[in-house]
């Protein structure tokens, strides 16, 4: 249902209404991200419909297949992991030590990796440069990889305001992409989650998030995130940083709850793993963790390559999400 026909609620409001916490809507947009990740996982590149032919009666299930378990994340979510982990351990930011536990990973052999990230990774340039002689030589890096792993420093940077997040956003998602679009989709991404983790609706946090854009990418990001774009509207495969971050508004837009979300999301095809994490990402911030269905976090699963035996549950990322929040909030304290 189109939200400007009296679909979802305003103000950010779960389906029903009632106030949710902040730390239940930072739980949901860590665990809805992961969430999104795995229902997408076993549909990837698959067509347009892919999840309702798999579900016709339209109740979606983390299902596995195409060499991913029921519930398994896949290197969005471990990424994101990561990156938490290191916001965690090093107290705020520490550039050097997030690329390192990239390059960790990226040698233990992941069931799946960007190309673009993983000659990034894998390339033996040091950590300040790697990304921009990746995309001196390949002159395309507008990859939806940042975005991908990008909940967790949203929810870490959010209580310090529109400019601080958005700027971390940037060098975060400067680690593995040149492509100042990248740095910009992924910066409008971290202002949204900071709206809908304050209770506001994300949707019509678009404009001022737009107005923190960079000039030279501003109308093009303008375009891509305006109320009546579609996924047909798309000039590129959603694996492009446009078309994913357009196509996970879009689906919050048009449905009215967390599930419908993630499953219009992976319903587009293309991407279905990355665009559903994006999508259950701001779903997740602005439906809260309870909204995400019960069959989901019980197989929900993150196994870290590089890091095994490691795996971690849904109650690990509730934890990440309660302690990212918690860190920044203090931090602007």
């Amino acid at each position: 249902m189109d939200r400007q026909g009296g679909g979802r609620p305003a103000a950010g409001l779960p389906a029903g209404g009632g106030g949710l916490s902040r730390a239940d809507r930072a739980a949901g947009a860590v665990v809805g991200s992961a969430a999104g990740d795995a229902l997408g996982a076993p549909f990837e590149f698959g067509p347009p419909g892919c999840l309702t032919a798999r579900f016709p009666d339209g109740v979606g299930e983390l299902c596995g297949g195409g060499g991913w378990d029921p519930g398994e994340a896949t290197d969005d979510t471990q990424m994101a992991v990561l990156v938490a982990e290191s916001l965690l351990e090093r107290g705020g930011l520490d550039l050097p030590d997030v690329f390192a536990r990239f390059r960790r990973w990226a040698a233990g052999d992941p069931k799946d990796i960007g190309l673009q990230t993983e000659a990034v990774l894998t390339g033996g340039d040091p950590w300040d440069l790697a990304a921009a002689v990746h995309f001196q030589t390949e002159a395309r890096a507008a990859g939806n990889g940042s975005l991908m792993r990008a909940t967790t420093s949203a929810v870490r940077f959010a209580a310090a305001g529109r400019e601080a997040t958005m700027d971390a956003a940037r060098r975060i998602a400067a680690l593995t992409h040149g492509d100042r679009a990248a740095w910009e989709g992924t910066a409008v991404f971290h202002d949204l989650v900071r709206v809908a983790l304050d209770g506001g609706d994300p949707l019509d946090a678009v404009t001022g998030a737009l107005g923190a854009v960079h000039p030279d990418h501003r109308a093009r990001w303008a375009a891509v995130l305006a109320p009546r774009w579609r996924p047909q509207d798309a000039t590129e495969f959603n694996g492009a940083v446009w078309p994913c971050l357009g196509t996970a508004l879009w689906a919050l837009r048009t449905t009215d709850t967390f599930e419908s979300a993630v499953a219009a999301a992976v319903d587009v095809g293309g991407d279905t793993d990355t665009v559903a994490a994006v999508t259950g990402g701001l779903a997740g911030a602005v439906y809260g963790l309870g909204a995400i269905p019960a069959r989901w976090t019980a197989v929900l699963h993150v196994p870290l390559p590089g890091y095994a035996p490691r795996v971690l549950r849904t109650s690990d990322l509730v934890d990440l999400a309660h302690r990212l929040d918690a860190g920044g909030r203090a931090h602007r304290a």
